[in-house]
């Protein structure tokens, strides 16, 4: 018979950064489709900070991971068999498809890949980490042309979204990312007026040369003493969206508070945090409107794609050790 690969959650990394024995690999019967049915083969998996978040069962806003289940994640799987006709064989579907080489779905859940644009980005420029980036600046950070826009982890498959979208809406961006190549991106290919290297030393001292006139919009992915930093530089009635906080994932414990926090009182400012599946239902809106962008060319991204679905646990770990440059993904 035939037969598949599947990864499963072996432990919850909670206090500590990921390991391999996180994870199982076993190998099971490929499963076979009911009438109504497709066969699924995976093809890409995309990742997300927040899988490890998930792998914890932290924050409580999904549905909670048990020893043996199936590795949670995004992919694109293509139709191989199909026993429903509104679905042909060799369709391109995304979604949730977990940690899988085959699945079986309805299509409950899956939407076809764009046409217009390369099936990745249904993982990247149109997935859930652009998404993300759309409704935390448009619906909470809410841009006015001529504000200045202040992202940390900027670099990443969410801040460089964020910054492109903040200057099409005709702001000046500031960026916050590590290491001089990615702060190079940031500046020739991601928009960014000015990239800050917080691995250069003293983030509070370049955020105050940056912006003179402080940010009036912060939108934060890093939390921690980075979030305390940008706190320092607000303008008066600025908009905090705090997005993520991958500074306390290899730690697993509660991201640190900001001591600065009373600066949202001195300047009449405002700090907001999200849960985007909350907004399940604007989802194919914004898919759209980034699409026309893309098709457009007047959005870029990046993609880091490594090979092989047997090293899924490591492209994981490539979100949190710094290797990771724009969209995660693996070609399954």
């Amino acid at each position: 018979m035939a037969t598949m690969r599947q990864f499963r959650l072996a432990a919850h990394p909670r206090g500590r950064g990921l390991l391999d024995s996180d994870f199982e690999l076993v190998t099971l019967v490929r499963p076979q489709p009911a009438q109504g049915e497709v066969l699924m083969k995976l093809r890409w998996l995309g990742f997300d900070p927040s899988q490890k978040g998930w792998m914890e069962n932290y924050g409580g806003y999904v549905a909670p991971m048990h020893i043996g289940d199936v590795m949670r994640g995004t992919g694109i799987g293509e139709v191989v068999e199909s026993r429903n006709p509104a679905i042909p064989v060799g369709t391109l579907l995304s979604g949730m498809t977990g940690w899988s080489e085959y699945l079986v779905s309805d299509g409950s859940g899956f939407i076809a890949a764009e046409p217009a644009l390369p099936p990745t980005a249904m993982l990247s420029i149109l997935g859930l980490t652009s998404l993300t980036a759309w409704h935390g600046l448009f619906e909470i950070g809410k841009p006015v042309a001529g504000d200045t826009v202040l992202v940390s982890g900027a670099a990443g498959a969410t801040g460089s979204v964020v910054g492109q979208l903040a200057r099409i809406a005709g702001c000046r961006i500031v960026g916050i990312a590590g290491g001089a190549e990615k702060c190079q991106w940031l500046t020739q290919v991601g928009g960014y007026d000015i990239a800050l290297d917080y691995k250069a030393g003293d983030l509070k001292a370049q955020l105050r040369k940056a912006l003179p006139k402080g940010a009036n919009i912060v939108y934060d992915n890093v939390g921690g003493e980075t979030l305390d930093a940008m706190l320092n530089v607000l303008a008066d009635g600025a908009r905090v969206v705090i997005c993520g906080a991958i500074s306390r994932y290899e730690t697993g414990g509660k991201p640190q508070g900001p001591g600065n926090y009373f600066n949202l009182v001195f300047k009449r400012a405002r700090m907001e945090g999200f849960i985007l599946f909350d907004h399940e239902h604007r989802f194919a809106d914004m898919r759209r409107r980034l699409t026309e962008l893309a098709v457009a060319g007047r959005l870029s991204w990046q993609i880091d794609e490594q090979q092989g679905f047997e090293n899924a646990p490591a492209t994981l770990r490539r979100l949190f050790d710094g290797s990771n440059r724009g969209k995660q993904i693996l070609k399954v």
